[in-house]
């Protein structure tokens, strides 16, 4: 029988979504417990790294592959913990990483999409979106920064786009770290009670939780309405840290074996170039 993968365990099936029925502590492809967990993760080192240097020395000689890893959230879900232990595994000078914050008025005269395109990977590269173009249909829904049909129609835009970015060689994966709200409270609490991590609390984050069923009803539309086949949702539990970190690392590994990639042959005669350094 064959195992499945991690893509198909997380993938959203396509069709209406409710978030309170998928468990945020589920563990879907591992049966270990936490420490069996970090220690699968720590094994998995070698597999991204060397797969994501092909993809890198395919960029470099002309190829036109790139993956762009988008990491959505409620706060404290865990998209900065995840670019450190499953993004962390990988080579920097193939990574490039891009927080997304309220955009600024000279963005938003240039539509929404604007800045997401000046900060898409480069061929070769695994970019890593924190927050991204979905946040112009989740927070600016719940805080109603723009009209209602104005949010409607940009479920089209990102859909085109990311049809768009699939085409031109570019692999999407996108990943909703589904945490739940009880989780959120330790974490903030947490938070609280560390000095040295003070700085990561912001005040405001209590007053958003107040609009929790909010935030969950606008993510389950953006769930549904831009799930495609060029640019599914996976949706990772993510009150296990431990869990969330193996999940997300899996996903990259098998989108970025799906590529395929050998390393790319030699463009000089490598008999005469060893030759020549023989005679150095």
């Amino acid at each position: 029988m064959t195992q499945p993968t991690w893509s198909s365990l997380l993938r959203l099936p396509s069709g209406p979504v409710d978030l309170s029925a998928l468990d945020t502590r589920a563990t879907p492809g591992f049966d270990g417990k936490k420490a069996d967990g970090q220690a699968a993760l720590q094994e998995l080192g070698p597999a991204i790294s060397d797969l994501q240097e092909r993809l890198f020395a395919a960029g470099r000689s002309g190829g036109d592959q790139r993956l762009l890893l988008v990491l959505q959230g409620m706060d404290t879900s865990g998209k900065g913990g995840t670019m450190r232990h499953a993004v962390g595994l990988m080579d920097p000078q193939g990574v490039s990483i891009r927080a997304f914050k309220a955009p600024t008025p000279d963005e938003r005269r240039r539509g929404f999409l604007w800045r997401i395109r000046q900060a898409l990977p480069e061929a070769g590269q695994v970019g890593v979106f924190d927050r991204s173009h979905y946040e112009d249909v989740l927070a600016a829904r719940v805080r109603k920064l723009v009209r209602p049909a104005v949010i409607e129609s940009r479920y089209d835009a990102i859909n085109d786009f990311e049809g768009e970015l699939a085409a031109s060689g570019c692999v999407v994966v996108k990943v909703m770290l589904h945490i739940s709200a009880g989780e959120q409270r330790d974490r903030l609490a947490e938070r609280l009670e560390n000095p040295a991590k003070y700085w990561k609390y912001n005040p405001g984050d209590i007053d958003d939780r107040k609009l929790w069923p909010d935030f969950q009803h606008a993510y389950e539309l953006a769930l549904e309405r831009c799930n495609t086949g060029a640019a599914p949702w996976h949706v990772v539990p993510a009150d296990r840290k431990w869990y969330r970190n193996l999940a997300v690392t899996n996903l990259l590994i098998e989108h970025l074996q799906a590529l395929d990639l050998g390393w790319p042959p030699a463009d000089f005669d490598v008999d005469a170039e060893k030759a020549r350094l023989a005679a150095s």
